[in-house]
């Protein structure tokens, strides 16, 4: 723990919950210690671009609170069963059962081969590891225990095998359904009208928790109503309930799962155990692509890869990793981001001039006891608004603002249109650490040019994902841009070799 960390660990943090609609003072039930539950991936195709912010969020979140000196359980699930197609709670194909049927393979296969490359582009993105990462079909048990104590407490009914959720009933005497996610009874009524089997439901709002398998369904367990799968929103219900207790601090997610996810889920845990799962909601928003939400169908999407190589119409390039994950951090996790060419070039920019002002700061020595004190207020000043801000929330923004402000005061000394001597020697040590503290540990980002023991292991290290990216394209049967990767880097010189021991790149 360094100096300035230590006095930063007892500030005031402040949430915005969305539970309230209102910034709070974080309290956590057990002082020290946080536990805290993000909704993680449907393990059925690649991990989107808008997934990685989410994720890239809440482990600035995590890097914050582990900072300031709390002792936290993260748990974040790879949700392997349950995720219906179209997102109906019935009358659908479970999405990983789907892509297994289309693939022919075991739906286990599908959900390593995607579990797998979620990690691996988790860690191209340099987050940190959740400290329990549970899947759905590990706790099968825990959910069907889960729904036994719904139905017990009144709050689920059996229709031919299937468990549903009584809304009605619930709404009734909790008075908590639609709080978090600020919709009406009225509205679901009609928002549920039309799906498929509405005749088993009490009330068209009524949700499965426990679904009846049809013949041709590939993934299915015993259970006392039938042999059937669990439904999405129990899954989460039960994992977090498990690892971190029937209430705990923190659950996060993207902003898409206020609703219907997260409501079904509080309303699941006040109908198991009569509590709320958790104190404090927090939810991440959109990601946009040239001011409009992202789509496939019109073509108005890009991939974590594509972003990599820059093999899409919408960007002129590739961009490094940390060069997204700076642009992510420009934007307050709770508001929209845009991204656009112009952008990720700008970020890019912002990124290098970062890095290459904390080398600056490095290089800066100082014997002074006493230099030009305004300079050195100022300086101090931006250093505190790092943290206020940072504790305000988790503004990134803001305190990558006030970085800034101290990295042109370095580069200007640097450059002697500031003479050194103005900066006293305690000032420049407390701002080495500071910057240290908040761009690696709490921001995530690392120094691209500087990675690795020596000067050639950060171009090896490139090369490596460049292989593995174009290898995972030649598994896809992706051919056009297994070429187009191999020709562009023959443009620039380096030359791509195919063997029996694997892929090979060297110089020309």
């Amino acid at each position: 723990m360094t100096e300035y960390q230590a006095i930063f660990m007892a500030d005031e943090l402040k949430i915005y919950n969305t539970l309230s609609g209102e910034k709070e003072v974080f309290k956590p039930l057990v002082e020290g210690r946080i536990g805290m539950y993000v909704c993680g991936p449907t393990v059925y195709s690649d991990v989107h671009l808008g997934n990685c912010r989410t994720f890239v969020s809440f482990d600035v979140v995590y890097r914050y609170l582990l900072y300031k000196g709390y002792k936290v359980r993260y748990v974040r699930n790879i949700t392997d069963v349950g995720h219906l197609e179209g997102d109906t709670d019935i009358g659908a194909e479970d999405k990983i059962s789907k892509k297994a049927r289309l693939e022919q393979l075991e739906p286990m296969e599908i959900a390593q081969k995607y579990t797998l490359g979620f990690h691996q582009m988790m860690d191209i993105f340099n987050t940190l590891p959740p400290s329990i990462e549970p899947r759905a079909t590990g706790h099968i048990i825990e959910q069907i225990e889960m729904v036994k104590a719904i139905i017990d407490n009144g709050y689920g009914y059996e229709v031919d095998g299937s468990v549903y959720f009584d809304t009605i009933k619930f709404a009734k005497e909790k008075k908590v359904y639609g709080q978090l996610s600020g919709r009406k009874l009225d509205d679901l009524m009609a928002e549920t009208r039309e799906l498929k089997k509405q005749d088993e439901k009490r009330h068209p709002s009524d949700f499965a928790i426990w679904i009846k398998a049809d013949p041709t369904h590939l993934m299915r367990w015993s259970s006392p109503w039938s042999v059937g799968f669990p439904g999405w929103h129990l899954e989460c219900s039960a994992m977090s309930t498990r690892y971190l207790g029937k209430n705990f601090d923190i659950h996060g997610g993207g902003g898409d799962l206020k609703f219907p996810h997260h409501e079904n889920e509080v309303a699941q845990n006040y109908g198991a155990c009569d509590c709320a799962p958790a104190n404090y909601w927090m939810h991440g928003n959109m990601l946009l692509m040239n001011g409009k939400k992202m789509s496939k169908s019109d073509g108005n999407t890009i991939t974590p890869n594509q972003l990599f190589t820059g093999n899409s119409p919408h960007i002129s390039k590739g961009y490094s990793p940390m060069s997204i994950r700076f642009f992510m951090l420009q934007s307050h996790y709770r508001s929209t981001l845009d991204l656009t060419d112009e952008a990720l070039q700008a970020a890019e920019k912002g990124y290098r001039r970062l890095m290459e002002g904390y080398q600056n700061l490095l290089a800066l020595t100082s014997d002074v006891k006493t230099g030009d004190q305004q300079l050195n207020q100022d300086l101090r000043a931006s250093m505190d608004k790092v943290f206020e801000n940072l504790d305000d929330d988790f503004n990134t923004p803001k305190a990558l603002a006030n970085l800034f402000e101290m990295v042109s005061v370095v580069n200007s000394i640097k450059n002697a249109q500031i003479d050194a001597k103005k900066l006293q020697s305690d000032t420049l040590e407390k701002m080495k650490a500071v910057f240290n503290d908040v761009i690696f540990d709490v921001f995530g980002l690392k120094d691209e040019k500087t990675e690795g023991a020596d000067g050639d292991d950060l171009s090896s290290e490139l090369m490596d994902l460049i292989i593995q990216l174009r290898q995972q394209a030649r598994e896809e049967k992706n051919w056009a841009m297994a070429d187009t990767i191999r020709d562009s880097l023959k443009k620039t010189g380096i030359v791509i070799k195919d063997g029996k021991e694997g892929t090979s790149w060297s110089l020309q």
